[in-house]
């Protein structure tokens, strides 16, 4: 992920935090929106799931079933399992992006870049290939919902992570690709890349691999899910230095066009105070004083010869 700002923007190292916040709750708000309207087609969406399951029963890649039945016959992996499924993917990843825009602001921009790049890539996915987690298949493929087993435990009910009663607002047919590891695959590589203590370093590796057994074994996810979550992720990368070239070109037309909107002097701004230099920027010439000015005084010396006469 390369990137070189344009020279008018070299300076801005920290954006301002509340067009930041704009910028987030916006794409967020329209990742949201597209999920919802992409919930329609269950039919479609169960036929998908069960494409994915087949692919991975022919390639002998099904982890699901073996995880699936060990999260849900043990509740000490299963509760904080549903625990870490329900909130660690809206606590973590905005924590991270809080703390590389407060302790590493020149990689800032391109870290969020990445993550809303992901984010609108992932909708896409969603958008085109609506699918059903393992979990919402039919009884007979041998899943179980821990999410809805051990809902007592937590805030959620039977639908996904959503508090009780706001499932309707959610769409549970949002499998492919698996965003949950996605994010913590940005998450772990920039903790892994930008912590300096080797303790947080190793947390952030471990964080996607945790996430992804999390998801498959809540029933959540299938393997492949989180495949194209790492894919997303990938393509993402390579979009983030086009997509943030593309943006300051269109910030330095727009301070052209209208320098009070990138910071440069308005109408209504007072004038630019004189210069407090007695010269105002020329020079004298040798031997010229400015009126007033003093000369200085020359002690004599044994090879001082004096000038002749006019």
């Amino acid at each position: 992920m390369s990137y070189r700002p344009s020279e008018p923007h070299r300076h801005r190292l920290r954006p301002r935090w509340w067009t930041e916040l704009l910028l987030i709750a916006v794409v967020y708000a329209a990742y949201s929106a597209g999920r919802l309207l992409a919930r329609g087609d269950v039919p479609g969406a169960v036929g998908h799931g069960l494409s994915i399951l087949r692919i991975e029963q022919i390639l002998h890649i099904n982890v699901e079933h073996p995880l699936n039945k060990v999260f849900s016959d043990v509740p000490a992996l299963g509760i904080p399992a549903d625990f870490a499924y329900a909130s660690l993917h809206y606590l973590v990843t905005p924590a991270v992006l809080i703390w590389i825009f407060r302790r590493h602001p020149a990689f800032y921009r391109a870290a969020r870049t990445w993550l809303l790049t992901s984010t609108l890539v992932g909708l896409i996915g969603f958008t085109l290939l609506p699918t059903s987690p393992p979990r919402l298949l039919a009884a007979g493929q041998g899943f179980i919902d821990t999410m809805a087993r051990y809902s007592s435990y937590g805030w959620w009910g039977a639908q996904a992570s959503a508090p009780r009663g706001l499932g309707g607002m959610t769409n549970q047919y949002a499998a492919m690709p698996s965003l949950h590891v996605g994010w913590a695959l940005w998450c772990g590589m920039l903790l892994w890349r930008h912590a300096r203590t080797p303790v947080v370093r190793w947390l952030g590796a471990a964080y996607p691999v945790v996430i992804t057994l999390v998801v498959m074994g809540t029933a959540n996810h299938y393997l492949l899910d989180a495949v194209a979550g790492v894919t997303v992720m990938t393509v993402a990368a390579l979009l983030t230095g086009p997509v943030l070239n593309v943006a300051d070109r269109a910030m330095t037309s727009l301070a052209r066009r209208f320098p009070w909107a990138a910071g440069g002097p308005s109408r209504g701004d007072p004038p630019a105070r004189p210069s407090t230099v007695v010269s105002g920027g020329c020079e004298t010439s040798a031997g010229e004083r400015f009126p007033g000015q003093r000369t200085p005084t020359r002690t004599s010396s044994a090879d001082d010869t004096p000038a002749p006469a006019r």
